[in-house]
């Protein structure tokens, strides 16, 4: 696809994690939109503004267009007016495994062979070993950081697609 940066950030939400939210390089998408509105916890602000608005179970790609996708799908549950679905998006109780594995199954498509694909998920509604077990890929290798409460942890696995022989 021309024009296409080589990086896409399938569930992008308020690009929270990145050192410069415009970064030309990445593409981000995200399924919702959201107004910028202040925070009152800390008198910051916070919007969801994706460079393009798609599902990442479905998305309008062709196979192999990115050499990195990041996935970072919500991690819980949580009604549509609550702060947390603001912020994150949510999960759906009866959905939630077959929405990760269809989510999984398309970053893995649109990823390059000799693509890396980074996926984040907090363990506070499904432990990792649920969720990777969706995966149609076996992971690398990963990094772990507890939670101030240690009530829950925060994941980055990374997976890398091989070549085709």
């Amino acid at each position: 696809m021309k024009g296409v940066p080589p990086i896409l950030d399938a569930c992008c939400g308020g690009r929270m994690f990145y050192f410069d939210k415009t970064d030309p390089r990445v593409l981000g998408m995200d399924i919702r939109k959201v107004p910028r509105r202040k925070i009152e916890s800390n008198g910051s602000y916070f919007e969801v503004r994706p460079d393009m608005v798609g599902d990442f179970r479905k998305m309008d790609f062709p196979d192999e267009t990115f050499s990195l996708v990041i996935f970072d799908p919500p991690h819980l549950t949580c009604g549509k007016t609550s702060f947390m679905y603001y912020k994150y998006g949510t999960l759906f109780s009866e959905t939630w495994a077959a929405d990760l594995r269809e989510g999984f199954a398309e970053c893995f498509r649109v990823l390059k062979p000799g693509g890396t694909l980074i996926f984040k998920w907090s363990d506070s509604f499904k432990p990792l070993s649920a969720v990777l077990a969706l995966s149609p890929e076996k992971p690398l290798l990963y990094s772990v950081t507890p939670s101030r409460s240690k009530k829950w942890n925060t994941y980055f696995v990374v997976f890398f697609k091989e070549e085709k022989r």
